[in-house]
């Protein structure tokens, strides 16, 4: 492992992850960096648990969407615990699906797959866990321990950048959202006569009768003109 060339692309990802632009392009890049700078990795993909549901992130072959799709079905697997898991182990690594007993139900399944070795890593900062970044190979034995260390220093560029993109798409959802809202304001005080607080309150109390969330009021409003 030429580790001076590994740090070198390592510190270009990390600043072409900072210029995506969204956060599908960031996982995008992350996944494809995988593939790159991780000697044997064939695939990569993001799982993240949203209640007991599996969701695939930026796969880079089906193989990872088959993967994770089997976990998810057979409700184990080390990518199943590395992004469920808050404690404890948070790198897990399958040298050789033809050898290994743990997950007694996902291994053999996996071996049908085409499967031969795989990594998984959980994707966490201090305040939160993002899911898995999970690295396979069609060939038993791929990832070595140099293989892992380099997947875990990838993986912990990936979460900062992650909950990143994730925090700056949150916080423009949320300037759109509140433009929304103020123009459908503004169109209800011109309307009706209204005070801004008797405007938004219309707003408020439609949105809680009718089950509709307040900024798909606020857009209908601003489409349509009014509430009716």
């Amino acid at each position: 492992m030429d580790w001076r060339a590994f740090a070198q692309q390592m510190a270009t990802m990390a600043r072409d992850l900072l210029a995506q632009e969204s956060v599908n392009a960031t996982l995008g890049r992350i996944t494809a960096s995988a593939t790159g700078l991780v000697q044997g990795c064939d695939a990569a993909g993001i799982l993240v648990l949203r209640g007991n549901q599996v969701q695939s992130l930026a796969p880079t072959d089906q193989l990872v969407v088959d993967s994770d799709q089997l976990q998810q079905r057979l409700r184990e697997g080390p990518c199943f615990d590395a992004a469920r898991s808050s404690v404890g182990e948070r790198v897990f690594r399958i040298a050789d699906f033809s050898g290994e007993r743990r997950w007694p139900a996902y291994v053999p399944e996996a071996r049908k797959l085409g499967l031969g070795s795989m990594m998984g890593f959980l994707l966490f900062t201090e305040d939160e866990d993002l899911g898995a970044l999970n690295l396979y190979s069609r060939t038993p034995g791929a990832f070595s321990e140099a293989s892992e260390t380099a997947g875990w220093l990838l993986a912990s560029h990936a979460a900062v950048a992650f909950s990143s993109a994730r925090t700056h798409a949150q916080l423009q959802e949320a300037i759109a959202t509140r433009h929304v809202i103020g123009e459908a304001m503004g169109i209800l005080m011109g309307s009706h006569h209204l005070t801004e607080e008797q405007a938004f309150d219309v707003l408020r109390r439609y949105s809680q009768q009718h089950n509709v969330k307040l900024r798909e009021v606020a857009r209908h409003v601003c489409e349509q003109g009014s509430l009716a």
